[in-house]
């Protein structure tokens, strides 16, 4: 006798291997943005621990950095990998990242020649495994479908958040990021105005406005004596430097600063 229909229907729909577009998998890889608003609106509740996330503005220096904070001050204190920042417009200034709560010891910079050569470094930051989190500002004209598509597997294989800088212009392109999310000024000071132009499981949302993170953390003048002349100690990792993935742990390795 043959199965019911209904029955067969519903043992297909059960299948393992059957995708439904409304059942999103949780992602456990993740780390609160530390902005619950920002959190609800993603699925995984947060910003994907392996994974390319695409922040787009018209300008620079509108509390992007901000923004991320709350994760890599966690990041740098959990985890014993490298934070690091590939090609910065400008070198990040030591004490605004220790009022974030960001553990500078573990803060890399590399400040690559060529593009070839920050697209190179950032690849093997995300995909070495060496770094709990990477950010990158590249020359976006230059900037292939196929390379973020090899960014993001490379995040996806060594367990980073990989996060790009891109102009608001790169909307218009499409992109294999994970999350997009599209920022701008707000009219009142110390808040963002942010619009999620793509995310795991959902659409676009409309554009809110996030009050910005200042300090996480309080630092004593003496600690922050200690890691500023620890920072300054340290010398800038040239391009030419051993590859990534061959680095030492942070407490050894050489990083830059200004």
């Amino acid at each position: 006798m043959a199965d019911h229909p209904v029955a067969t229907v519903q043992a297909l729909l059960a299948h393992p291997d059957l995708w439904r577009a409304g059942r999103i998998e949780p992602n456990t890889q993740t780390i609160t943005t530390g902005y619950p608003v920002l959190d609800s609106l993603l699925a995984d509740r947060g910003w994907p621990k392996a994974g390319l996330v695409e922040l787009l503005s018209a300008q620079l220096g509108i509390g992007e950095l901000r923004l991320l904070g709350p994760a890599l001050a966690r990041l740098s204190v959990q985890e014993q990998r490298w934070i690091a920042w590939i090609n910065p417009p400008h070198i990040p200034y030591a004490p605004a990242l220790a009022e974030l709560g960001i553990d500078i010891s573990k803060v890399l910079l590399v400040q690559p020649k060529t593009y070839a050569d920050a697209l190179w470094a950032f690849e093997r930051a995300v995909k070495s495994g060496t770094c709990s989190a990477a950010l990158a500002w590249f020359d976006d004209a230059r900037l292939a479908a196929k390379d973020v598509r090899r960014l993001k597997l490379a995040a996806r294989r060594g367990g980073t958040l990989a996060v790009l800088f891109r102009p608001d212009t790169a909307a218009r392109r499409q992109s294999m990021a994970e999350l997009r999310i599209l920022l701008q000024q707000a009219s009142l000071p110390d808040r963002l105005s942010i619009e999620i132009l793509k995310r795991r499981g959902g659409w676009p949302t409309e554009r809110c406005s996030l009050e910005l993170a200042y300090r996480t953390t309080r630092v004593t003048r003496h600690e922050l004596r200690e890691q500023l002349t620890l920072w300054r100690a340290k010398s800038l990792c040239p391009i030419g430097a051993p590859p990534l993935c061959a680095l030492p742990a942070p407490q050894s390795a050489h990083a830059g600063g200004p």
